[in-house]
Formats: C-alpha cells, structure tokens, sequence
C-alpha cells in the first residue's frame, strides 16, 4: 500500500475515484500525524483523521482511526515521530477524547468507519459462519474481547445507517436494532485485499443530487471540535474526560449560537478546499547516494490552515512548544543563554506560521508552572434559530454582533513567556 500510495503523492497518479479512508493499524503514521483533524494524504484521496465528520451531496459520514487499547485508551497523544518502539503501535490506538467528542454529535449518521469491529457484533450475525472461517475467534468471542467497547458505545448511541469496519480480515456482516427503538445499522467487514478475498463491495446509497459531489465539514462537529479544545493533552498521563459530576460543562453538543458563530469562522463556506502539498519530496528509486534519516514531526500547511480558521490547536505545534520548552529550560537552568539549546532551524520552519496559540496568561494564578494550562470556554446563550443567526453574519449587515467567545487554545503560563512570544 505505501509503495503505491508514492506514485499518488508525488502526483504520478490520481486516484480516479474520491476516496475517503481512516487510519488503520499498517500506516504511515508519522505521515497521517500531520493531519489530526484531517486532509488531503494525495489528490483525491481524504483523510478523517483521528476523529471526523464530513458530508458530501447531503450523505454524513463519520470516521474513527486506529484500533483499541485499554492501556492507552486514557492518554494524550503525546507520541511524536521518530517513534519509540512503544510509541510506534501506541500512536496509533484511539484516545478517549475522540470517543467524547463523537458522542456529542446529533441527528442522523448515514456512514459511520472504524477500523477494528464494534465489541460484540458477531452477535447480530452470523457468528457459526465466521467461526468456522476464524476458529480462533471464538476463545475472544467467548470473553468478550473481540473488537473495541467505545465503538460498540458509539454505535448504540448512534445507530448509524451504515458502520463499515475491517481489520480482522475477513468478511462479515451483521444488522443491529435499536433496543426499545426503530433505528437499524447496518455493519459489513471486508477482507484483506488480496486476489480470490473477499474485500470489495459495492453499495448505491441515495444522496441529494441537487448537492455538488464535493466534500463539506460538518458543521456541528467543527463545533464540538472548537468546544472541547481545551480537552486536547499531548502528554503521556490519565486524561479524563468531563462528567455530570463535575463542576465544569460536560455537555458539548453546540447551541444554534455556537454552530452560527464557527460557521462566521469559515466565511459561511464549509467546502473542504482542494489545498494538499507536499510536506516532504517523494521518494524517488533511481536517486542514489541519499542519506537515510529517521522521520521527524512535520507541520502540515493544511492543519495549520484549519486551525488558524477554527481557532484551536494543532498537536504537532504543542508537542513541539514542549519539546522546545525543555531545552530552554535547561539552558536557562545551566548556562542562561538561549541560543546554545533552541533550534533556530525548528524556529524558523516549524513556527513560520500564524499560530492559534493565545499566549497571553488569562488565569489569575500567575505562579503555576504547569507548562500548559485549558482557557474557559465563555460561550452562552442561543439564538432562536441558526438560520437567523446565519443570515446575521453571512449578510455582511454591520450592526448585527455575535457573542464573541474566547478560542480554547493552549496558553503558556512561565518567566520566559517573551521567549516563546518572539518565536510565533
């Protein structure tokens, strides 16, 4: 796959097809690292990042990349490339926050893609068929252990039209009902692709044909994203979620208010734009005498673009302002100077950018060293409808004012906050 996937990235190929993928568990995921929230891997080849929705002629689809591990299920995504030989498989199993952020969502999913099978669903097919192809299966089956518990959530939270999953290689499908409910999924698992497998399918799902075939954000996940930013760790420790018992908001699905005032962000415009580059020259066979260096955390144009738009952060520029965080406070601790230890090549490539990171300190507690801290979100009321309030901003009528609402982005709270200032 990454072989072909080459001859699509340096433009050699176009896929002749729109293709939508998730990350599975055999990617290149130092590559796929660059765009957490999505984007274009190759021409006319999508990524959903870590957790997506997008639409495309009025059909919604929704993505969950990696596979499932309780052990990592509660950390940041703190990996970074070059990867560790933990980082190299943890980089790649689903978060929680992903998890959170897409049980915000409402109203109807017609499409929903993961990678590993939703826990439990042999129960609603065929399960003597599969097991007579996967003997093995049945000791996992047996325990419970087969699949991944948040995405079985997801669905019975859900109940999307379709849920496509594949990972276990081989086919299999199922069809889950609503307990109590009228709401049916439909969930199909594809095999490898290798000859004489089964790994292909063809559906005709109707569409709205007065729609462009063109691929759209999802408004309301745009603003689940904006909402929960604050949520966002890149740090390796137990990261909890928010919960009804706490004493903060635990309920992120947006208000009409909130939805109209990203939809202001994106000019009233949610069209994915066609913006892929290359971040990195492709890999050419006949070019000899090329040095081979370990990968290292790359800033993807379309990610800071998409940031800079919504308001929140990239992990990569987080978990690069940590790692350069370190080495300055070394230097600062030992020989107090700062250009012994900043990379001034980082400085100016990495950073050479509008960052949505608000360094300005906005707590009163002013002598915490946490190196990050989560800014408030002070977004409230509603408006009686989100048409309403579109026609406000997207009329360019100059008296009508939203409530303005503070970006979560990550600020830095420490002495040598003019240091960090002066390098975005």
């Amino acid at each position: 796959m990454l072989l072909k996937l080459k001859r699509y990235y340096s433009g050699e190929k176009v896929a002749p097809v729109l293709t939508i993928f998730i990350g599975g568990n055999h990617e290149a995921s130092n590559y796929l690292q660059e765009l957490p929230y999505g984007g274009w891997v190759a021409p006319n080849i999508y990524y959903l990042g870590y957790a997506s929705v997008i639409t495309i002629g009025g059909i919604r689809i929704a993505g969950l990349s990696g596979i499932y591990k309780s052990q990592h299920w509660m950390q940041g995504h703190h990996e970074k490339p070059p990867y560790t030989e933990n980082t190299i498989r943890s980089v790649y199993h689903i978060r929680n926050l992903e998890i959170f952020r897409l049980k915000q969502l409402t109203g109807n999913i017609d499409i929903f893609l993961s990678h590993d099978w939703p826990s439990g669903i042999t129960k609603y097919g065929n399960e003597n068929v599969l097991l007579k192809e996967k003997p093995f299966f049945k000791n996992d089956i047996k325990n419970n252990v087969l699949g991944s518990p948040p995405s079985m959530e997801l669905l019975e939270h859900h109940y999307p039209r379709y849920w496509f999953s594949a990972h276990l290689h081989c086919k299999f499908a199922a069809l889950v009902t609503e307990k109590g409910g009228t709401r049916v999924t439909k969930f199909l698992a594809l095999d490898k692709c290798l000859p004489k497998r089964k790994f292909l399918q063809v559906l005709e799902i109707k569409h709205n044909s007065d729609l462009p075939l063109k691929l759209h954000y999802d408004l309301e996940w745009l603003t689940i994203l904006y909402l929960t930013n604050h949520l966002l760790s890149v740090k390796s420790g137990i990261h909890y979620m928010p919960g009804q018992y706490g004493n903060t908001r635990w309920v992120f699905t947006p208000t009409v208010e909130e939805k109209a005032m990203v939809l202001k962000k994106f000019n009233c415009n949610l069209e994915i734009p066609l913006n892929f580059t290359q971040t990195v020259k492709s890999y050419n066979p006949d070019c000899t005498g090329v040095s081979v260096v370990s990968p290292q955390l790359i800033l993807n144009s379309q990610t800071t673009q998409f940031c800079d738009t919504l308001g929140i952060d990239d992990p990569s520029v987080l978990l690069l302002l940590i790692q350069n965080s370190h080495e300055i406070s070394i230097s600062f601790d030992e020989d107090n100077v700062l250009s012994s230890t900043f990379d001034g090549r980082l400085a100016s490539d990495s950073f050479n950018r509008t960052s949505p990171l608000n360094l300005s300190p906005k707590s009163n507690s002013e002598e915490q060293e946490s190196e990050i801290s989560s800014s408030k979100d002070t977004t409230n009321e509603s408006l009686n409808n989100l048409s309403s309030a579109v026609n406000h901003d997207c009329t360019g009528d100059g008296d009508n004012h939203f409530i303005q609402t503070e970006p979560n982005c990550k600020k830095f709270k420490r002495r040598n906050y003019s240091i960090y200032s002066n390098t975005l």
